[in-house]
């Protein structure tokens, strides 16, 4: 299977409200989790739009990402926030694989809108579309990426489609 070319754009990034803006060993770089967004009182760091207000999963449409190799094939998370991280086993993550390469948060999924976003929390081995470390990738239906040494797949259905499926 053909794996999808990734499309690059950057991602907002967010960081705890108390936390100063300038220094990056306690900057939560790319993104955070949604829980953390309402726990600590994060706010954006961009000038203008509260971009994260937009973020929402589709009403008609349901998100799955299953693990298609690794030590953990087999699982399926489906997307019930429109922000999720994905990460090593026991480490806190919403979608926990049991890959020793995975960092412990090592990546989130966003959805915005129509678009769904793969980024990279700069974990240690980084994260991979067709073999080419990315930071933060356009995803759409049937994409796969890797972390560490485990493939996971997207999967996108109308509501009607995963009801009968």
């Amino acid at each position: 299977m053909a794996r999808n070319a990734p499309a690059r754009y950057g991602w907002t990034k967010l960081v705890p409200a108390s936390e100063p803006t300038g220094d990056a060993s306690s900057r939560l770089t790319q993104t955070v989790l949604a829980q953390r967004l309402s726990e600590n009182g994060a706010r954006l760091v961009t000038p203008g739009a509260d971009q994260y207000s937009g973020l929402a999963l589709p009403k008609d449409k349901t998100i799955t990402i299953s693990v298609i190799a690794g030590p953990s094939k087999g699982v399926k998370h489906q997307l019930t926030r429109p922000l999720v991280s994905i990460g090593r086993s026991g480490a806190g993550a919403d979608l926990q694989i049991d890959d020793p390469k995975a960092s412990g948060v090592h990546c989130v999924i966003g959805v915005k809108q129509e678009m769904i976003r793969l980024c990279d929390l700069d974990s240690k081995d980084g994260t991979y579309i067709n073999d080419e470390r990315v930071q933060a990738a356009g995803l759409e239906h049937l994409s796969e990426f890797r972390i560490g040494s485990s493939w996971l797949l997207l999967i996108v259905l109308s509501k009607e489609d995963f009801a009968t499926s």
